[in-house]
Formats: structure tokens, sequence, C-alpha cells
């Protein structure tokens, strides 16, 4: 299956990809190099997700996307918590380029607050979580909205995690399988 990588100028997105670089979970880089794919049926939510923020003056920074089911591996080898992470053996919604980790950044590209870091595993992060400021809570709402109207469902734990509906009827895809030359060379 072909995946559409995802960058400007074709989509209008600012990329922070986490988990090719130390700053993440994990404490290190679980990629070789930042890219970031989605399945086509996903970009094209993506494409209209942008379009909507645009409309309210935001745009979308990406942390993550499509996630090799050998980075899964990876990230469950360190923190096995099915409550934040998809035991890769039932696969992730990442893992076949159907999910996005993202968040919004203001006029300025500036983020705006939502309470916790993007991979901060506590309740904290949930979407309804009232731990947070009432500013964060709104823009939790406000990512909701526009993301959802853009057809994403979410992940109630994660505050920036949106996926398609019924996103497992996808198959899982390898580093390899998906030609996306992200993981590092054994």
């Amino acid at each position: 299956m072909l995946l559409v990588p995802i960058s400007p100028p074709d989509f209008d997105v600012d990329l922070q990809i986490a988990y090719a670089t130390a700053d993440n979970f994990t404490g290190a880089p679980i990629y070789a190099r930042p890219a970031c794919y989605l399945h086509p049926e996903a970009a094209e939510c993506l494409d209209r997700a942008i379009e909507i923020a645009a409309g309210f003056g935001y745009r979308l920074r990406i942390f993550d996307a499509f996630r090799p089911a050998e980075a899964q591996w990876a990230l469950w080898h360190h923190t096995p918590d099915p409550n934040f992470l998809a035991d890769p053996r039932r696969g992730s919604p990442h893992s076949r380029g159907a999910a996005i980790d993202l968040t919004l950044l203001d006029q300025a590209g500036r983020p705006l607050e939502m309470g916790t870091a993007f991979d901060h595993f506590s309740p904290a992060s949930h979407h309804g979580s009232r731990r947070v400021s009432a500013a964060a809570q709104r823009h939790r709402l406000l990512l909701l909205g526009l993301m959802t109207d853009a057809g994403w469902d979410f992940y109630r734990n994660e505050w920036w995690h949106y996926q398609l509906f019924n996103a497992r009827r996808l198959p899982l895809l390898s580093d390899s399988a998906a030609a996306t030359r992200m993981m590092p060379a054994a």
C-alpha cells in the first residue's frame, strides 16, 4: 500500500516528529529520520483538518503519524502500558497509517497550552481531564471539535491522538512493507 508523504508545501503543517529525536518518553530516537506518512484516507481527513484550523487562524503541529510496526514494538518494550500504547500483537492505528498525534499552533507559531506535554502518560492527558487549566481544556475541545469535524475519531486517554474510524480494518505495515525507510538499519 502506498502511504502519502505529509510535508509542506503539499500540507500546511509544522512537523516536529518526536520519535526521530530524543525528545520523547523513551529518551532516545526511535526513527532514523523525521518523516510523516498517512494512509490516503487519513491524508484526506488531515487536509480537511488543516483547512478548518486555518479558518480559525490556527495551524497543526504533527508529532507522529505512520509508525512502523517495528517502532511500535520498540515503544512497547520500553513502556508496556496499554492505557497509552497499543499492544503491538494487536497493532496500533499508527502502524496502519491511520492515526496522527498533533497539537494546535497560534498565528505566531506557538503551541496552544494543552495542560500536558505530548506523550505525558497520566490521567491529566485524558481529553476530559479537569486536572488542567480552563484554557487547556478549551484548547483541547477546540482541537477535538475541528478534528472530529474533519472526520477523525479520538482516543480518550490522549488529547493529542486522532485516528480514522474503524482504523483496524487496515493492514499493519512494517517499515519495509511501507517503503518509508524510517527505522535505523539493522
